[in-house]
């Protein structure tokens, strides 16, 4: 069973939760009020409207968007993984550090974190900072490993895609094992980041930043599945990089079995009583206080998606389901190592059966909830503040100046009193599914609310 919803936990569930509490972190600040990810309603916004109440109709989920093309119609491209890894080969050989065409650019990792640096931008009041991948050229990057525990090799180095426009091909590289790294990027005032905190601090207006964060969290999951394949699950020899990283094989010549990266299907859905026009929200023991949110889980072999939507709603909460509408998908390659990227589908599921009956293993607690009470949990959502919060803490990290910060305060009402619930912040699908729902978006021709 998989529940998408507990902050401390350490399931794959957990994980996709966690950011939410960055959103919670003061009692006076600006209510900010979200739309959902919808087809019907891609427009951008400007900073002019931000307001007490506002709706945020976004391009596209965190981690989805990236503005990287992973791949071209013919090999014999030059920025083709073929090509782009034959060259790679050459300049390693070569040890040139002369510029190349295509561009090559890496980014290395840390324990599953990328490199990261941070500028403040001087037209802005207070010159509120934003962070940036800490992309470097292969010369660079060879410089950094020279003399470290990491062999900078064509083996090392996976490829994540390019943009022709800049002839920039872009890699990535684990450099965990590296030590003294830290330091040495730290006195350039880079450092190794935490995705989830580079979720939050992440500028929704900011659509490079939005892109980077896609592209960070492509490159984890691809490095992440290296990590978790070493081994052939066959035979148990070792595997060895192929495609310039972009599957694996066996080494066993008597299995030579290919490997390629793993991505798990998890459906999330709001389930909806229509004729009362209500919605099923439901919490763990394991989360803060007073949060609610949807329903999640793994797909089984054999499974459909709309299958699985119907099982877990009758497995957790005890409702029979009957239609099923897609309202969108989002990669989320935060879980843990041990699943490298979860693709969260996510659905509105029309409730058959009212009456609930909560499996007391997976939930604490499942009840309705009218349009007009989550209406209410939805402006409590300080994301502006979070945001902003989560910059100026990446900041300070990348400058050295690391303070402890309290990113899990309750969330609350511009009066100072603590809301009476309120639901996963803005960077998770599970936002989008209840706030689409409360503010009655049609959602691939279908009503997600009852007039």
């Amino acid at each position: 069973m998989f529940f998408l919803l507990s902050l401390s936990s350490t399931s794959a569930a957990g994980a996709a939760i966690a950011a939410s509490n960055f959103i919670s972190l003061s009692k006076k600040t600006l209510s900010l009020h979200y739309l959902s990810l919808i087809k019907t309603a891609r427009k951008p916004y400007s900073c002019s409207q931000f307001s007490t109440t506002m709706s945020i109709n976004l391009n596209s989920h965190a981690f989805a968007g990236n503005p990287i093309r992973l791949n071209t119609p013919k090999s014999s491209d030059p920025f083709s993984p073929t090509s782009a890894f034959q060259t790679l080969k050459t300049l390693l050989l070569s040890h040139t550090h002369e510029p190349s065409s295509p561009d090559f650019k890496v980014l290395p990792f840390r324990k599953g974190r990328p490199l990261a640096g941070s500028v403040c931008d001087a037209s802005g009041s207070g010159g509120k900072p934003s962070w940036h991948l800490g992309w470097l050229s292969l010369g660079e990057c060879r410089a950094f490993l020279e003399n470290s525990e990491v062999n900078l090799n064509e083996d090392s180095l996976v490829y994540l895609g390019f943009t022709a426009e800049d002839d920039v091909v872009y890699w990535a590289i684990d450099v965990s094992e590296a030590t003294g790294l830290v330091s040495e990027f730290g006195a350039r005032q880079f450092c190794f980041v935490e995705l989830r905190t580079l979720m939050v601090a992440t500028d929704w207006i900011d659509a490079k930043a939005m892109g980077e964060l896609a592209v960070a969290g492509h490159a984890r999951a691809l490095l992440e599945w290296h990590t978790s394949s070493r081994f052939c699950g066959y035979c148990g020899a070792k595997t060895v990089p192929m495609d310039a990283g972009r599957r694996k094989s066996c080494s066993n010549e008597l299995c030579k079995r290919r490997v390629y990266p793993r991505v798990d299907p998890v459906v999330i859905m709001l389930v909806i009583d229509k004729e009362n026009d209500r919605a099923l929200l439901s919490r763990q023991s394991r989360f803060v206080p007073r949060m609610w949110s949807c329903l999640a889980g793994f797909i089984e072999p054999g499974e459909s998606l709309e299958e699985a939507v119907r099982r877990e709603t009758w497995e957790e909460a005890g409702i029979e389901v009957g239609e099923v509408v897609y309202h969108s998908s989002q990669p989320w390659p935060v879980g843990p190592s041990g699943i490298p990227c979860q693709l969260m589908v996510g659905f509105f599921a029309y409730a058959k059966s009212l009456e609930i009956n909560v499996d007391k293993e997976e939930l604490e607690d499942a009840k309705w909830h009218s349009r007009e009470d989550v209406k209410k949990a939805l402006p409590f959502a300080e994301y502006k503040k979070a945001q902003r919060t989560a910059a100026d803490r990446v900041d300070q990290i990348c400058k050295g100046v690391e303070k402890g910060q309290n990113l899990s305060a309750d969330f609350s009402v511009e009066s100072g009193e603590l809301a009476s619930m309120f639901i996963p912040g803005p960077f998770a699908i599970a936002h989008h599914l209840i706030s689409s729902w409360a503010n009655q978006v049609v959602v691939n021709g279908a009503e997600t609310h009852s007039f």
